[in-house]
């Protein structure tokens, strides 16, 4: 399910391929967003297993198990009845590599879900893994989730973030045409940046 914007439609371009949260900015959204940990609870608890501690994370009625393990596939849940308004973020790694910028090209993994039911429409992980696209071709979320907006920073190669997409950044009214993204829902992605060209 890759985000891309065809003509003044958000649609499904392309199967298998990456969400990302947008630079285009939309009015009303701006000042009620919150940035990574600003604002928003959280909380972190550690599991070890095969000698490594890759914790489980909770933000705003979504849990990534594995939350710090870049090697393989988060696993994410959701159960919101409440819709953001905001686009939301927290970081689970943070990057030390390049920025991303909202008009830079990006490598990524991602697993997307529905915010409502934590029910998956797509992941990287499942088709071959990290994606390469510009952010200026993808829903708004996703480029304003990796490029940064006036609220939040953007992220670093090597990092991987929670993004909460409230449905106008996502695939609006319209949802997807294959019907794995119903009209007006709430997304939430699990991203990883691989890369900034």
């Amino acid at each position: 399910m890759f985000p891309r914007q065809t003509g003044s439609a958000r649609t499904t371009g392309l199967l298998a391929a990456l969400v990302a949260v947008a630079a285009v900015a939309l009015t009303g959204c701006g000042s009620s967003g919150k940035s990574n940990d600003q604002g928003s609870s959280s909380s972190v608890s550690n599991s070890s297993g095969a000698g490594s501690s890759t914790g489980s994370v909770t933000f705003n009625d979504v849990t990534v198990d594995g939350a710090t393990d870049l090697a393989n596939k988060p696993k994410v849940t959701s159960k919101s009845s409440s819709a953001p308004a905001a686009l939301e973020v927290k970081d689970l790694v943070t990057g030390d590599g390049t920025a991303a910028t909202p008009t830079s090209s990006v490598t990524v993994q991602y697993v997307g879900v529905l915010y409502a039911d934590g029910k998956q429409f797509d992941a990287s992980w499942d088709h071959g893994g990290a994606l390469n696209f510009s952010l200026q071709q993808v829903v708004a979320g996703f480029t304003q989730g990796i490029g940064g907006n006036q609220q939040v920073a953007p992220m670093k190669v090597g990092g991987r973030r929670i993004m909460i997409l409230p449905a106008a950044l996502g695939y609006g009214a319209g949802g997807t045409p294959d019907g794995s993204v119903p009209p007006n829902a709430p997304l939430v992605f699990v991203v990883d940046l691989v890369g900034v060209s």
